[in-house]
């Protein structure tokens, strides 16, 4: 009979280690990929009408395109696993949202494209930590307060945020609408200030009616007291006059 001896130990931990080597640089799936001296890894997984991201993604990834797919949202550290990851390619996509701290990890990113994509509110969470060049063109950016007070939130490279251009505005009537929202010069938190403003006057004045108020109740009930008080030290001297007359005939007598 064939006696079969177990493997050494230092042998298996060689085997698992080539496994999950192998496994965290093979190329995903449903995606191309190519590798050289120079640029190292590059994956493809551009019009494949893709509607969330490749789970698979080797992590040696330096250059990464998915654009030309159906994808809506980046989740949170979405590209966590990628850390050696230099240009990220999401334009030409649906996308809408980007949640908080969607490009976590990606410190080595040096171009993120998103042009060409849903993309209305501009916050600052999803490039929390990203120093990158990014291309946020051709997105139906809407401009108002908020984006106003986030965009010096970011570490983007300034020129990014020219690709900006406001489609719509809050106000309406500020005329930022077609106009690249850095370039514009406008301030859109006049009205959030106004109505901050024209807040603070109402609390103050309705702070000031009930201090008067009071002021008013407490002088009326003080008058009020002096009244009676009054009444009380006049109803005195009659009283103490009748009995100084009856001590008096009763001395004569």
């Amino acid at each position: 009979p064939i006696t079969l001896r177990p493997l050494p130990s230092k042998v298996i931990l060689v085997l698992m280690s080539f496994c999950f080597h192998h496994a965290a640089t093979s190329c995903s799936k449903s995606c191309y990929c190519s590798e050289s001296e120079t640029n190292g890894k590059t994956v493809r997984c551009s019009n494949l009408q893709l509607t969330e991201l490749p789970q698979d993604l080797p992590n040696d990834t330096r250059r990464m395109y998915l654009d030309y797919n159906a994808l809506k949202k980046i989740p949170m550290n979405a590209f966590a696993a990628l850390p050696h990851l230099v240009e990220l390619d999401l334009s030409h996509n649906e996308l809408t949202q980007l949640e908080p701290e969607a490009f976590r990890g990606l410190g080595s990113l040096q171009f993120l494209d998103l042009s060409s994509n849903k993309l209305v509110n501009f916050n600052a969470e999803p490039f929390d930590g990203l120093r990158a060049r990014a291309n946020l063109t051709n997105n139906p950016w809407h401009c108002d307060c908020n984006m106003q007070m986030a965009l010096p939130r970011v570490d983007l490279e300034p020129a990014s945020l020219t690709g900006i251009v406001c489609h719509t505005s809050e106000p309406e009537e500020v005329g930022v609408n077609g106009l690249a929202f850095l370039l514009s010069d406008i301030d859109l938190c006049v009205l959030m200030k106004r109505t901050t403003d024209v807040a603070m006057l109402v609390v103050m004045f309705g702070w000031f009616t009930m201090v008067i108020s009071y002021l008013v109740y407490y002088v009326r009930a003080n008058q009020e007291d002096a009244r009676r008080h009054l009444e009380y030290l006049k109803s005195l001297p009659s009283s103490q006059g009748k009995s100084e007359e009856s001590s008096t005939i009763s001395t004569v007598v």
